[in-house]
């Protein structure tokens, strides 16, 4: 499936959704969503997948904003504010609460591997989306002509090193929900004296006699 096929869906919901993140977000943020929608479209296309591009695009556009700086003292997993977020959109715009669910989901779990693959395509595809601009999972499912072209409309230029700051600038704030995701990775490395919660000192360390 080339690039040219592949259109960002035409709705008013898409435009405004596109709107707000360009103007609230960096270039840095704004250019990988929309890598994000495109990988997942192809990824879906090659998996056989029959999904709304337009609530894969919401779950695209949304996924990431909750590392904007206005949520940094939520308390909150990044992931539940950028699905927060979408779920406000979504519902100010009076779609369906089913598709509410389906992006907020998509959004919400798109840091945790195993699980949304198994779900609706649409939840499936925001995590396909994001596991193959961020971390190269699935890279050669698709062709170089087709990363040159979406890279081509999105550059991602030294993204490795730009994303994980971005990733450590908007959680840093609030290192306790790293507790058992993978941002406790970005914390330990970019944040001195950061100590991840471990699982196993939890149990042992309850309120619970034995």
């Amino acid at each position: 499936m080339p690039t040219s096929e592949i259109t960002i869906p035409g709705t008013k919901l898409a435009a405004e959704a596109t709107e707000l993140v360009r103007e609230s977000t960096s270039d840095l943020i704004f250019h990988h969503s929309r890598r994000v929608y495109f990988w997942g479209v192809m990824q879906g296309h090659n998996r056989g997948l029959s999904f709304d591009p337009e609530l894969l695009y919401i779950g695209a556009m949304f996924h990431d904003l909750g590392l904007n700086e206005e949520h940094r003292g939520s308390g909150r997993r990044f992931e539940v504010d950028s699905a927060d977020a979408a779920r406000r959109f979504l519902q100010e715009h009076q779609v369906p609460e089913d598709s509410v669910r389906r992006v907020w989901t998509a959004i919400a779990l798109h840091t945790t591997p195993g699980i949304p693959e198994f779900m609706e395509p649409e939840v499936a595809l925001v995590t396909a989306g994001v596991e193959y601009d961020v971390l190269g999972i699935g890279y050669h499912d698709l062709s170089e002509e087709q990363r040159a072209q979406v890279t081509a409309l999105h550059p991602r230029p030294d993204f490795k090193h730009q994303i994980l700051q971005a990733f450590a600038d908007g959680i840093a704030p609030k290192p306790e929900t790293t507790f058992g995701n993978v941002k406790a990775d970005v914390l330990e490395r970019y944040v001195p004296g950061f100590r991840r919660g471990n699982f196993v000192d939890t149990i042992l360390q309850s309120p619970w006699p034995e």
